[in-house]
């Protein structure tokens, strides 16, 4: 069924239940994980134009990504692990489709009512430009 999935993770408490989850299922179903983080921070937007050095958060999240790969892996499952930079949305429909992953796994979160009215949500964003 799934021999790829992508699990886009915010790097906070709503992973958690994300990657029970998905765990779960990459064991029945022997799929592979590709945990994605993509970094939205001021340096990961404009690291390549401005030729920018991996910011703080940026080692945070690369060494988050790798401590939860670490786990999963402990627990028998095949794990990468990705970190993107800019658009979260753009990042992970980009990294799905150049990953040829079959199922993307993500939380909802964010701004609330207002600031989605305003900016639009990634899981709305991702929903629209995937198959």
């Amino acid at each position: 069924m799934y021999h790829k999935i992508l699990v886009a993770l915010e790097n906070g408490p709503a992973d958690v239940p994300l990657l029970l989850h998905v765990a779960r299922l990459s064991k029945a179903l022997g799929a592979e994980l590709l945990l994605l983080h993509v970094a939205d921070g001021f340096a990961a937007w404009n690291f390549e134009q401005l030729k920018l050095t991996e910011s703080e958060e940026m080692r945070n999240d690369r060494h988050y990504l790798e401590s939860t790969a670490h786990q999963l892996r402990a627990k028998g499952l095949i794990v990468s692990v990705l970190l993107a930079l800019g658009d979260p949305a753009k990042g992970i429909v980009e990294t799905a489709t150049r990953e040829c992953c079959d199922l993307i796994a993500m939380g909802s979160h964010g701004h609330k009512l207002v600031g989605d009215l305003i900016y639009g949500s990634a899981v709305h964003k991702v929903r629209h430009e995937t198959t």
